[in-house]
């Protein structure tokens, strides 16, 4: 069955910089475009970024510019490197798959097109 396991959250300090991590297992990796949102307490779930296929990205406004994300099909492995951490990227961050490639100009912030999730990684930020 398809299983999405995110790694690497924790505790860092304001400027600092986490790696997150995303295993995939129980589908064909290389096929699904792939996305990391987050959601704090008592606010809605955000997109942060997504990676299609063949590796172009797109990123979130808030994250634009600190964040990056990567794949690595051969580990069929996701990654985020958060640089420039900042008290407001704490939350819970989620790795997801989308329904497929996500090909034609399908708006990858949307939550509505991805089928499966992980069970989160919690990211704090102190300032």
């Amino acid at each position: 069955q398809v299983q999405l396991v995110e790694s690497g959250g924790g505790l860092v300090q304001a400027g600092g910089s986490l790696r997150l991590s995303c295993a995939a297992s129980g589908f064909t990796f290389s096929g699904h475009t792939m996305g990391w949102f987050r959601q704090a307490p008592g606010k809605e779930r955000e997109f942060v970024a997504a990676v299609w296929t063949g590796g172009n990205t797109y990123y979130g406004d808030s994250v634009k510019g600190r964040f990056t994300i990567s794949r690595d099909n051969a580990k069929n492995t996701m990654y985020l490197q958060m640089n420039s951490l900042k008290p407001v990227d704490t939350a819970t961050y989620y790795c997801t798959r989308a329904v497929g490639r996500l090909l034609g100009g399908l708006p990858a912030y949307d939550s509505k097109l991805y089928d499966y999730w992980g069970q989160g990684t919690q990211v704090t930020v102190s300032s």
